[in-house]
């Protein structure tokens, strides 16, 4: 009698066993069911490819990853648009392509974790709160086409349709912007962003105040410069600046910056310099 109660209960934990494995596998949380089962749509590719000219000297297998990145950043961020504009699909698309330009080779888990919205403008805006940098808050905000927050980058839509179509024209606001995402990620706004070892992070500090130096030195003087006399203001918006032009111009910037460019190709993983111009 004892031994078939054991029996029993024995084939009672077996089957729960089974259930509990059955149900877990069939499981997932909702997050990942969306990831998995969400695809692309059609239009994407040539859409971006019509509108972000800095795309179209991908690879396929960068374009795959682009649209996947694109793909999770427009599902996963909140998008508002103020001041009466109405934000499509298209424009999120737009955003999440040029920003995902700076991630198509990192080595990371998602795709912008600590951004949790994007505001679009419909033009220029004054910020509603200083832009902190580590060393100088900027205690009247005048207007402005961006502005990178913790957790929030607001943006100019006039001035983000703009940057993408015309490439290599005056800088890139998205670019910018989100390169002060990638800056942050360490807790610190000072144009050293997270790097994969302290010599590397001893190397790029030692080029970017150099060259940050050397930029002052140009727009105290009024030189024309591939980089913004912007990036001239601190650290942090010379970082900024630089991945700008590392995206926008990557040829004058290596011819102009050897060393600078090199730190920026170890970090980003990409040599935007040896692709085939984008075609306007």
């Amino acid at each position: 009698m004892g031994a078939l109660v054991v029996a029993a209960a024995a084939a009672a934990l077996l089957f729960g066993l089974f259930i509990g494995w059955f149900v877990l596998q069939g499981w997932r949380p909702t997050s990942a069911r969306r990831r998995s089962s969400s695809t692309v749509p059609d239009p994407w590719r040539s859409l971006i490819h019509d509108r972000v000219p800095l795309t179209r000297s991908l690879t396929e297998s960068e374009w795959a990853r682009l649209l996947d990145l694109a793909r999770a950043f427009v599902r996963e961020k909140y998008f508002e648009g103020v001041d009466g504009l109405v934000v499509t699909e298209a424009m999120q698309v737009i955003v999440a392509a040029l920003a995902c330009l700076l991630i198509l080779h990192l080595d990371i888990g998602q795709c912008y974790p600590r951004v949790r919205s994007i505001i679009l403008y419909p033009g220029t805006f004054v910020p509603r709160l200083p832009i902190l940098t580590r060393h100088d808050p900027i205690p009247e905000p005048e207007p402005t086409l961006g502005q990178s927050l913790r957790g929030v980058v607001v943006l100019s839509w006039e001035r983000v349709a703009h940057d993408a179509a015309h490439t290599g024209e005056s800088g890139n606001v998205v670019l910018h912007e989100f390169a002060h995402q990638l800056d942050q990620e360490d807790g610190y706004v000072d144009g050293v962003p997270l790097l994969e070892a302290p010599s590397s992070t001893r190397v790029w500090a030692r080029v970017l105040r150099e060259r940050f130096e050397e930029l002052q030195r140009a727009a105290a003087a009024g030189t024309s410069d591939v980089l913004s006399a912007y990036g001239a203001t601190n650290k942090a918006e010379f970082f900024a600046v630089a991945t700008e032009a590392f995206f926008e111009r990557p040829v004058e910037m290596r011819s102009r910056y050897p060393d600078l460019y090199e730190e920026l190709k170890g970090f980003f993983r990409q040599d935007p310099a040896e692709r085939p111009p984008a075609t306007p």
